[in-house]
């Protein structure tokens, strides 16, 4: 799974050194149109391409299997019967998936950026905002976002360990947190439910931009980080309520 996240940067910068970036006359969000002059920007293009979908699917093949797999499996139990709680082996399972998150994450920003560097100039970014700061800084705005998606990215894994609790069939909790997230995409794209936007995980995902603006968005990524901080809490909670009360006798 890495290796094919690692991929999509490559070939995303391979493909706009080929046949060259869109103008802004087509429609391409401003992002994009920058790649090519300036080979930063294909680290902000590649995460919310990747973020929409592959990075969501990757998160829950690992955190959906975390406990279904091992229930499915028989060895649920004989992790159990070894002196440690049922509250800690939950928590080391979601430190997994949070590790990987972070893991996957900064694997995509260091193959965005080296195949940046590699295919286009680099120098001081022009912000969205119409600013423009020195290249450092701009290296320093990317791990802000390399932060921010983990977070997202780990929202994500609490639904989807919620789900692994639920089930000893790991599949059945990775694809129903799949479908969750493309639904919540497609609500969000809806016009007429523009009400339930904020409310949806996907829709703060892509908020990372404002590190793209002068200021910061920061007010706009604290909501997101809020929404995430929530998503966790509820869903961990599901999780350890149904794990402490599930029967592993079998």
């Amino acid at each position: 799974m890495l290796g094919v996240l690692v991929l999509v940067p490559v070939l995303l910068g391979v493909a706009l050194r080929t046949f060259g970036g869109p103008d802004a006359s087509d429609g391409a969000p401003g992002i994009f149109t920058q790649i090519t002059g300036n080979g930063l920007f294909l680290t902000f293009a590649a995460l919310s391409i990747l973020v929409q979908l592959l990075l969501p699917v990757s998160v829950a093949v690992v955190a959906g299997d975390s406990i279904a797999g091992e229930a499915g499996i028989g060895t649920l139990r004989y992790l159990l019967s070894v002196p440690v709680g049922r509250t800690r082996l939950l928590l080391v399972k979601y430190a997994n998936a949070v590790v990987f998150c972070l893991v996957a994450v900064t694997a995509v920003a260091l193959s965005s950026l080296l195949t940046g560097l590699l295919l286009f100039p680099a120098g001081p970014i022009t912000l969205l905002s119409g600013g423009t700061i020195p290249m450092a800084e701009g290296l320093l705005r990317i791990g802000l976002v390399v932060l921010y998606v983990t977070a997202g990215m780990a929202a994500l894994a609490a639904i989807s360990l919620a789900l692994s609790t639920l089930t000893e069939v790991a599949i059945g909790a990775i694809a129903t947190t799949v479908v969750l997230v493309i639904v919540a995409q497609v609500l969000g794209a809806v016009p007429q439910l523009a009400g339930l936007r904020p409310y949806l995980l996907s829709s703060w995902w892509n908020d990372f931009d404002g590190v793209l603006r002068d200021p910061v968005a920061t007010e706009v990524m604290g909501q997101g980080l809020l929404v995430f901080a929530a998503y966790t809490v509820i869903f961990g909670s599901v999780a350890w309520a149904r794990f402490n009360g599930k029967d592993i006798s079998g």
